[in-house]
Formats: structure tokens, C-alpha cells, sequence
């Protein structure tokens, strides 16, 4: 979707859209209200006739009630805010092209963390950061990979391509850019011993222009497309540059002097990146936690500075030193870029988002971003639904923005480097100095350093235009992985929030904490509130009219918005097939979150082994997965059986849509895979520790 410029259609949905909205927010508060006036009534005469137990049960499924329709609440509150804020985008392309023709444009660092991921994926990503139409750019691949002997097989051989790639990449640019140079220069010598005819400058020009343009066309041409991944990357990059070109071709007859400069200086703009690697585990004094935020914190703590290389006792040790000792040079920045070696951006992205933070009324936003969306076109049925849910997230997350209740989104944020040093703490690990800007308490780390920002008075925008695209997990075994880090850490990151919230309170920062605070305890609460509801006897007392109401128009919406997002109507059975399948998961990264709280232990990230391709799930998930299902039948069949038609009712369908998750999003097969993989993994061990037990004897 882009902003620039709605036409008179665009404007006219959003309008439609947005009262749509404000009439089904009515009806689901109306909703709401019919139920708990219907418990309310029903708890009067419990505790008039003092029925404790039967009160208590009441209150609770109130309470997870009223959670769950807050949601869908702040679903359709965060809906209105997208629209309204899509209705008045506009992009400010001459601005853009000021940037990008300025010779002292803000200074930009892309740092690309990297953790054994294969040479392709991280390739692709950092030519979507090396292609940006922005000038004086950095890319940098901070490789997180362990330090591995040419004997550790495939660890190794993905650690020595990952530090290959920067320096191909660099000859490559090297080349183009250096060719560019030369033309330019040539217009340059042209135009100072008065030698320039605009008529010939325009057909040279356009020579360059066709050649550009075929250059481009054969690079798709000769690439080898495998999946969607490969088609959103030659689309987003290849074939973005090719149209440009293809538009300077067809484009204005005339050209200014200082036009035709703008052009010859886009051509060595295009090329004129510079790249590397960092590797902070290569020595001893920097941060060796396992986590992306101290990857990224050990490379922004180095900025501005000059090191070098020293061999201590303890090891290699990365030491600061004058300019003309330095083995490492990291120089100032202006702006980060963060992006996850699985994500992909315009070549827009830069310049569109910087020209915004550099407008005088936006010096105090910390962070822009667009929130990333799927990479469509995926084949298997657990990527592509997975995906919609992402891209539904897409949509929450610019409506927090019309709030003021911006979230961080780590994968693709422009970082101001300014706002970063307002929230520097200055730590120790294994006895060394360790600066911390991105907070690492929880996996999650990119949300808890969005509190820190607002507290220091910075804002977070999210752009409406998607711009930044990232991988979604192909299998169940991933987006385990991934759902489970996602619900670690929000109920540690509260205090935090109360705390801000409460420094100022006002009317305003209600509005905002109404937003925040879901965000955080949302995936604990509801995970636990729908599985309370399932699974909990609730008798023939807790049936109500209403309560399938309060949430019918959260669907609708939802099922609209997949709609309008590509994916078909009947998708939002599928997401709440997906999203039974995942309570398990979610519920599993929360008890992590109350485990960190009780022990102060940091939870790592976790990556798990690949069956032929794929990635195998944890037997606790898949186990877990299939007892929900049991528990969805043989409790609907007994609630039938005691009498209880609709929550029997409900939770046989519940059964299905659980199966159907199963069969399409586990797979039978698989599960029985990847149970004897993990009792194969295992049984070596169990067998020592028994024969050890056995010599003891």
C-alpha cells in the first residue's frame, strides 16, 4: 500500500471504513454491557443467598471476559486510527531528492545482525541495504555466529560464507561506482571549460539510462527464482531499479545544468556504499551474551572510534587507540538502521523515512519505521496464515501510532543515534565495561527500550506505506521458536510501564496506557482466558445472548481487513485454527517470562536443529497440541451428555478447528518425526547416565 497521494476513491473507503468501524465499536460495547448486566443480575442472587463458590465463578469469567472484549476493543479502536492517519500520508518525494542530492545528508549506518543464517538469505538483505537511494551509507554485518574450526561442519561453512560476502559485495559496488565517477567527472570537466551542449548531455544520459535499465532486466533475467522470497526480493530491488531507470528514460525532454549534475551524481549515489563485518565474539571485552540486542550494542558502543587489536592473558581483547594505530575504524553516525538478515527494504526506505525526522516538528521521534509485512506468495499453509497475522499486526501497529502508543519493531528501524544515547546504561559482564542502549532483559528487547524512550520524552512513528518486508517461519518448529520469544517478556517489562505511565499522569497518557498496557499482558491474559473458557465446566447460568455478540464484529473485521490484505475471506477460519494451536506456545513463553521473574535468570534466544529442511518442534508443543484437542472432545462430549448443548456445542467445534490445525499447520507425520528425533537426540544421553549409575554401583 502506498500513501502518496490518495485519490478521491482511497479517501472515500477510509471514510467508509472508519464509520463502519465507530458503528460495530458501538454494537460490540452494547454487546458487553448486555453480558454483564445478564452476570451482574445473576450475581446479586448469589450473594444474596451467600453461594460463594458459584459468585467467585462469576467474577472469574467476568474478568476474562472483559479482557477478551478489551481486545477486540482496542481492535477496532487501532482500525479507526489507521485509516484516519492513511486518509491525511503524503510523501514529500522532493525532499527526498534533496537528501539524496545533498553532499552532507545525515549520516546512516545499516547494521545487519546475522546468527548461522544461510548465505543467500543474508546476501539478499544486504543488497536491499546496500541499494538504498541514500548517500553516505554504511552497511554492516554484525556476524553472531560462534567462533568454529574448519571441523565444526556445517557451523563453519556458514560462518565462512556470512564473512565472505561483505567483501564481494564491496567489489561489486566498487566497480559501478567507480565507472559513475568517472562520468561524472567528465560532465564535471565539461562544464567548467564551457564545453557542455544540453542536448547531447540529455543523449548520453539516456544511453546510460537504457543501459541501466537492461543491465537490471538481465539481473532478473539471470536470477535463479526458487520461491516467493526470491520474487518479493527481485520485484522490491531488481525490478524497482529497472523501472527508475526506465522512467528517467521516458521522462523530461529538458534538463537544467544542475539537473543533469542531480543525474550523473544518482548514478554514483546508487553505487556508493560502503560495507563490512563485525564479529564481537571475537574478543573477550565485549559482550558475549547470547541475544541480538547486545550483537547490535556492542557495535553501536564502538561508534566514533578507533581500535585495535591486543592478545592478553584472557584472550583477544579490542582495544581504543589514536588514528594512526587503528586496526578498526567505526565511524560517527548520524542514523542506525536495524535490520534482521531476513528482512528486505525498498530502496525508498532511507531517504523517505529520514527526510520525515529531519523535518524540524519531528526532531523528537526517536525511531521510524514501518511495521513489516509478510512476504507474500507463500505455498505451505502455516506460512501463509502465520503471515495474515502479521500483516494484521501491520495494521494494530500504525493505529498505536495514532495514539501515541508506538512499539519499537526491531527488524527495520531507523534509529536516531542522539535518542540512543539519552538511554546508554553503562553495565558489567565477566568483569568488563559493557554499554547498553537496546535493554536485553527480555527477549523482547526492542519493546522494553520503547518505554525507555518515551520516558525520555522521544517519540516512535510508524510510517503508513509498507516499505519493509520480512520472512515468515515455514514450519511449526520455527514459528514456535518465534511465537514463544514474542510472549516472553511483556509481564516483565510492566513495571516499567506503570512507572512511566504514572510519572505524568494525565487524560492523555490514559489514552496511551489504555494501548500500551494490552500490548504487553495481552498475550498472557487472553492465551490464559481462552483456555479457562474451554476447558472450565461452565454450566447452562454462563449462556447468554450476548456474549457471541461482543465478539461477531471483531471477526467481521478481521475477515475484511485479511480481505483487503490479499488473503480470502474463509482466512480468519484459519487464523483461529492457528491461534488454538498456539496457546500451548504463547502460554509456554509467558511461565518463561514468570521463571525469569522468580530466578533473574535471562532467558536465551533458542534455535533447534533442522529435519530436512525443516525445523523440528518441541515434543512439549506437539504433545501439548494434542491433548487440547482430547480435552476439546471428551469435555464437549460430557457437557452434552450433563445436559450443556452450547458449550458442548462450542467446544466439539473447537475439537475441529484444533484438528484441522493439526493435520495442516503440524502435520500428522511430522509430529511422529519429530518425537522420535528428540527421543533419538536424548536416548545417548539417557543411556550414559544409566550406565554411569550402573558403575557407581
Amino acid at each position: 500500500m502506498s500513501c502518496a497521494y490518495p485519490d478521491t476513491v482511497s479517501v472515500k473507503k477510509n471514510r467508509f471504513e472508519i464509520k463502519l468501524t465507530t458503528v460495530f465499536l458501538i454494537f460490540t460495547i452494547i454487546a458487553f454491557f448486555g453480558v454483564v448486566y445478564e452476570q451482574a443480575q445473576s450475581m446479586i442472587r448469589l450473594f444474596e443467598n451467600q453461594v460463594w463458590s458459584m459468585f467467585v465463578t462469576h467474577i472469574l469469567f467476568l474478568i476474562m471476559i472483559t479482557f477478551l472484549v478489551y481486545g477486540g476493543i482496542l481492535y477496532h479502536l487501532t482500525r479507526i486510527g489507521y485509516f484516519k492517519r492513511y486518509s491525511k500520508c503524503r510523501n514529500n518525494t522532493s525532499k527526498e531528492l534533496e537528501l539524496i542530492n545533498k553532499s552532507d545528508a545525515p549520516r546512516l549506518t545499516v547494521l545487519v545482525p546475522s546468527y548461522k543464517e544461510e548465505s543467500k538469505v543474508i546476501m539478499q538483505t544486504l543488497l536491499s541495504a546496500a541499494f538504498q537511494l541514500y548517500p553516505r551509507r554504511r552497511v554492516v554485518l554484525l556476524i553472531d555466529d560462534p567462533q568454529v574450526s574448519a571441523s565444526a561442519g556445517n557451523d563453519y561453512r556458514l560462518l565462512t560464507q556470512a564473512r565472505a560476502l561483505p567483501k564481494q559485495l564491496t567489489s561489486y559496488f566498487n566497480t559501478h561506482k567507480q565507472r559513475f565517477l568517472d562520468l561524472e567527472n567528465d560532465f564535471i570537466a565539461r562544464t567548467r571549460n564551457g564545453a557542455v551542449d544540453l542536448q547531447q548531455e540529455i543523449e548520453r544520459l539516456n544511453g546510460t539510462w537504457n543501459e541501466m535499465e537492461g543491465y537490471f532486466a538481465t539481473k532478473i533475467e539471470a536470477y535463479g527464482t526458487e520461491d516467493h522470497v526470491d520474487e518479493l526480493f527481485l520485484n522490491l530491488i531488481y525490478d524497482k531499479l529497472k523501472s527508475i531507470f526506465a522512467d528517467k528514460k521516458n521522462g523530461k525532454a529538458k534538463y537544467t545544468l544542475e539537473e543533469l549534475r542531480n543525474e550523473y551524481r544518482f548514478l554514483v549515489v546508487l553505487f556508493d556504499v560502503e560495507l563490512d563485518s563485525f564479529e564481537r565474539k571475537r574478543y573477550v571485552n565485549l559482550s558475549h551474551a547470547s541475544n541480538k540486542a547486545m550483537n547490535l550494542n556492542s557495535y553501536i558502543g564502538l561508534t566514533g572510534g578507533y581500535y585495535r587489536e591486543e592478545q592478553t592473558p584472557e584472550g583477544l581483547m579490542l582495544v581504543k587507540c589514536e588514528e594512526q594505530e587503528a586496526e578498526l575504524v567505526v565511524p560517527d553516525t548520524d542514523f542506525f538502521i536495524t535490520l534482521d538478515a531476513d528482512s528486505l527494504l525498498v530502496p525508498e526506505y532511507s531517504a523517505r523515512l529520514i527526510s520525515i525526522m529531519e523535518s524540524p516538528e519531528n526532531s523528537n521521534i526517536a525511531i521510524a519505521q514501518t511495521p513489516y509485512s509478510a512476504i507474500p506468495g507463500a505455498d505451505n499453509h502455516i506460512e501463509r496464515i502465520a503471515g495474515a497475522t502479521t500483516d494484521i499486526q501491520y495494521l494494530i501497529h500504525q493505529g498505536f501510532t495514532f495514539y501515541n502508543a508506538t512499539y519499537w519493531v526491531g527488524a527495520n528501524a531507523l534509529i536516531r543515534v542522539a535518542a540512543l544515547e539519552d538511554i546508554r546504561i553503562v553495565t558489567q559482564e565477566r568483569g568488563y565495561v559493557i554499554q547498553k542502549f537496546i535493554q536485553d532483559k527480555t527477549v523482547i528487547e526492542d519493546t522494553e527500550s520503547s518505554i525507555d524512550l518515551a520516558h525520555n520524552k522521544w517519540r516512535l512513528y510508524n510510517h503508513p506505506e509498507r516499505l519493509a518486508y520480512s520472512a515468515t517461519p515455514p514450519d511449526f518448529g520455527s514459528l514456535v521458536i518465534q511465537r514463544r520469544r514474542w510472549a516472553n517478556g511483556g509481564l516483565l517489562i510492566m513495571p516499567k510501564l506503570i512507572q512511566y505511565l504514572f510519572r505524568e499522569f494525565s487524560f492523555k497518557k490514559f489514552s496511551e496506557g489504555f494501548f500500551r498496557f494490552h500490548y504487553l499482558v495481552s498475550i498472557a491474559a487472553v492465551n490464559i482466558g481462552l483456555l479457562l473458557l474451554m476447558v472450565l465446566p461452565f454450566g447452562k447460568e454462563f449462556n447468554s445472548f450476548w456474549l457471541p455478540l461482543t465478539s461477531l464484529t471483531y471477526y467481521i473485521l478481521y475477515a475484511r481487513d485479511l480481505n483487503q490484505n490479499g488473503y480470502r475471506i474463509s482466512d480468519v477460519f484459519r487464523v483461529y485454527a492457528l491461534n488454538l494451536l498456539l496457546i500451548p506456545v504463547n502460554l509456554g513463553g509467558v511461565f518463561k517470562s514468570i521463571e525469569q521473574a522468580f530466578t533473574g535468570k535471562h532467558i536465551p534466544f533458542v534455535r533447534t536443529p533442522k529435519i530436512q529442511g525443516r525445523t523440528a518442534a518441541s515434543p512439549l508443543y506437539i504433545i501439548a497440541s494434542y491433548l487440547l484437542f482430547l480435552q476439546f472432545v471428551v469435555g464437549g462430549l460430557y457437557s452434552i451428555y450433563k445436559g450443556f448443548v452450547i458449550p458442548g456445542g462450542f467446544s466439539l467445534v473447537n475439537a475441529a478447528f484444533m484438528f484441522y490445525a493439526i493435520v495442516r499447520y503440524i502435520g500428522l507425520k511430522e509430529s511422529i518425526e519429530d518425537l522420535r528425533h528428540t527421543l533419538a537426540d536424548r536416548m545417548p544421553n539417557f543411556r550414559m547416565a544409566l550406565f554411569a549409575a550402573q558403575l557407581s554401583k
